[in-house]
């Protein structure tokens, strides 16, 4: 396909008015696209992510092949974790995730405020300056920062999920701590040229509207007005099935909230509308962009374009790419959004290759010798919740000692997609026990999982 530039002018126009609330001729285009550049420059994660001219090199690359209208500067929801002293896995496909939780063992709140010079910020606030001069007159850039929750969940791990039952109080102020944490990461993002503040919190998908009620929004709130009194747009970022919290996250008042495959776009229009506030996504990150064809990726966004009312609308993927996504993939996406008519025309006889489901054969479940967990994740390498889950069916397999089996699933692989669409699987990160769903979008505590794990054992 031969890609139709834009008119360049005119890009980062579109998403700021757009952003502003305002009629625009043409639909956003921002590609979520954090370590997946540097698959285009040929450097791994670890490089494009502590390196800035491995980074800046990348970046300007997908500039060039993606020309978008918005564009993150990094997608890392563990910069802010690693100057609070978490340890991080690294991987060479996907940012590092938190491997130690420091809160665990001595829940004392920290008191210390990042200066410019912590961990990796002066390499993230140096391409961020360079990004600024090279493509700022036409590309809106984001800075992305970790929401306070998702950022307390670092520092305290899932025993966070039961402090909010037994010690309210300690998770309030936890959370003030995170949140002027966050704050003057977001500052120092808007000092060096960021147009927009991405605030992102895959953890908000793990609560009830009740806790987030009672958390929630005092924090984003004000974290949300401080971006504002600032001069530069707001974006809240949520992961997974957050369709029961978009109500109560309106009413933190962001600019924009971008959403994944697991919220159906229609209802959340139909609830940002009420606020007035821009919807951004939701591309499929693995059935579509990584695994499916350009015509797949194309054959999604006419189908947004065609059920979306086109005001306060951004079209991105559902969160941040998949390094090995394939280029065409992307460069269709953008393609569709510039010409959704000529698009039309070359998918006339698209038809999508449906799973073969019988490449899956599911264990009989009666006759295992013990149960079996089974935790079904987008990617628990790159994904927060995903993590997390992961994270407390190992605690509980450990602490069970050899009573229960556990795997692990994820949407990287044509085989695992199958596997989830046999088993009916709507929502991730889930958790099955002998092919029984009993968590799906929301991180147990230690002590239900292990209690439903019980039921289980003979």
């Amino acid at each position: 396909m031969t890609y139709s530039q834009p008119n360049p002018k005119n890009r980062k126009a579109d998403l700021l008015t757009v952003l502003s609330h305002q009629s625009s001729t043409q639909i956003p285009w921002v590609p979520f696209a954090g370590v997946h550049v540097g698959k285009l420059t040929g450097y791994n994660a670890n490089e494009v992510l502590q390196n800035a001219d491995k980074l800046y090199e990348s970046l300007l690359e997908a500039n060039r092949l993606y020309a978008p209208d918005g564009q993150p500067v990094v997608f890392d929801l563990q910069i802010e974790a690693e100057i609070l002293g978490c340890e991080l896995l690294w991987a060479e496909e996907s940012p590092p995730t938190v491997a130690t939780h420091p809160l665990q063992s001595d829940p004392t709140i920290p008191t210390y405020l990042p200066t410019p010079l912590d961990g990796r910020l002066p390499i993230v606030l140096d391409v961020m300056h360079r990004m600024k001069s090279e493509v700022g007159e036409h590309t809106a850039l984001y800075g992305l920062v970790t929401g306070p929750f998702t950022l307390a969940s670092h520092l305290r791990g899932t025993d966070i999920f039961m402090d909010m039952i037994d010690q309210p109080e300690y998770v309030s102020d936890l959370l003030a701590y995170t949140t002027r944490f966050v704050e003057k990461i977001a500052g120092f993002y808007i000092n060096a040229g960021m147009d927009i503040i991405g605030v992102v919190d895959p953890m908000i998908s793990q609560i009830s509207p009740r806790h987030f009620k009672r958390f929630m929004s005092e924090p984003f709130s004000q974290l949300f007005s401080t971006i504002r009194k600032q001069n530069v747009f707001s974006a809240f970022f949520v992961c997974g099935d957050a369709t029961k919290n978009l109500d109560v996250m309106c009413q933190t008042s962001p600019d924009c909230i971008a959403v994944d495959e697991n919220i159906d776009m229609l209802y959340a229009q139909s609830i940002l509308n009420q606020y007035d506030i821009t919807l951004q996504g939701n591309i499929p990150l693995t059935t579509r962009m990584l695994l499916g064809t350009q015509e797949d990726n194309m054959q999604y966004v006419i189908e947004l374009i065609d059920k979306l009312d086109h005001h306060n609308l951004i079209i991105s993927p559902g969160c941040d790419m998949p390094y090995d996504t394939p280029i065409e993939n992307v460069i269709g996406v953008a393609e569709t959004i510039r010409n959704p008519e000529q698009t039309r025309l070359l998918l006339k006889n698209y038809q999508q290759v449906d799973l073969d489901l019988t490449l899956v054969t599911l264990p009989d479940y009666d006759q295992l010798e013990k149960p079996l967990m089974e935790v079904f994740t987008l990617d628990s390498a790159s994904c927060a919740a995903c993590s997390y889950m992961l994270l407390a069916a190992e605690r509980a397999t450990q602490s069970l000692a050899g009573k229960i089996d556990m795997v692990e699933y994820k949407m990287t692989n044509t085989e695992n997609i199958a596997r989830l669409k046999k088993m009916g699987i709507q929502n991730l990160p889930a958790i099955l026990i002998n092919g029984e769903l009993k968590f799906s979008s929301l991180i147990p505590s230690q002590q239900e999982l292990i209690e439903t794990i019980q039921q289980y054992l003979r």
